[in-house]
């Protein structure tokens, strides 16, 4: 027997879960407001001849592949990857990657706009015993996952650098994830860094380890202080979407029990 604990957040209205020009949208058309759209399908039938008047419901959506719960390809970070090569769109990532060992990193007592090291990786890792793997998963449990739903989420939590993303890659991790709006720490803390000292390389840092060794993250994940640091698989297939920089997807953490 398998126990799953669900570690994606939904799409929804009026949560702000991305900048309010990026948010999704969404229409729910219910049973009765769908009669029509059935009955064309059935000249001569009408409301009347639908079991209590009901037909279907559906939902119309405007997304973006970066709304709700997604991994992003290495195609989002940059044109190529692994010093050179083309980076792989969503729907060329292996499909190995997105169903590993799961191991979780509790940075939930470190403040907003935190830039996390390698030696604070290191030292997170070596806390709970463990000896990373390649492709192993790894996810970060910030500030900002008690902050879904807030207004404040877009702005909440630590974020992860170039030298400590570089430390996972490294180590043969090519699937990385967060329950923050980013990989990377949240961008007002960006903006002020780099008006204060102009160094540009502080911009985006953690998806740009991307040039250099290919992987793909998760963001946007839900309930990780669900989750213990280790004994647990994470599945996140994306939707194949072609040519896409990113895919939706219902990641969920599976316990063998």
């Amino acid at each position: 027997m398998s126990r799953i604990i669900d570690i994606s957040i939904p799409l929804e209205n009026d949560v702000l879960s991305d900048p309010p020009h990026l948010a999704p949208k969404i229409q729910y058309i219910e049973h009765r407001g769908a009669v029509d759209s059935m009955l064309k399908y059935f000249p001569g039938a009408t409301a009347d001849d639908l079991p209590d008047g009901a037909a279907w419901a559906f939902e119309r959506v405007q997304l973006n592949t970066h709304n709700g719960t997604h991994l992003d390809a290495p195609w989002h970070f940059h044109p190529t990857m692994s010093r050179g090569e083309r980076a792989l769109t969503i729907d060329e990532v292996p499909l190995e990657w997105c169903f590993q060992r799961g191991v979780k990193l509790d940075f939930r007592h470190l403040p907003d706009g935190h830039v996390v090291s390698a030696a604070e990786v290191d030292a997170a890792l070596a806390s709970i015993g463990h000896v990373l793997e390649p492709l192993d998963i790894v996810v970060v449990n910030t500030a900002a996952g008690a902050r879904y739903g807030h207004d404040d989420y877009v702005d909440s939590g630590c974020g992860m650098g170039y030298e400590a993303t570089m430390y996972l890659l490294e180590r043969g991790v090519r699937l990385t994830g967060t329950d923050a709006w980013s990989w990377d720490a949240p961008f007002r803390y960006t903006v002020e860094k780099f008006a204060a000292s102009g160094d540009a390389s502080l911009i985006w840092e953690g998806h740009k380890a991307g040039r250099h060794i290919g992987y793909c993250h998760l963001e946007k994940l839900g309930n990780l202080a669900a989750l213990p640091p280790t004994g647990f698989r994470i599945a996140c297939f994306p939707v194949k979407i072609k040519g896409a920089s990113a895919g939706w997807t219902r990641a969920v953490a599976i316990f063998d029990e």
